[in-house]
């Protein structure tokens, strides 16, 4: 049987900015607002945590969503 996993993809329906925490959101069937919320938590509250390079470099390494 072939595997049938969803891409990992920016999101082209669900973003705030680019599409990132949408995107692995649906990858992973996880609820896209507490992901974002979580991100940024975890960004704040971390000093060894660099949320918004590790934003960028996804939002770099990512590809957009087809359609």
């Amino acid at each position: 049987m072939a595997d049938q996993t969803k891409p990992f993809a920016r999101s082209l329906n669900d973003r705030m900015l680019a599409g990132v925490m949408g995107g692995i959101a649906h990858r992973f069937g996880w609820n896209s607002t507490l992901l974002r919320a979580l991100f940024v938590i975890v960004s704040i509250a971390s000093a060894a945590f660099p949320g918004i390079l590790v934003y960028l470099i996804l939002w770099l390494l990512m590809p957009q969503e087809a359609d």
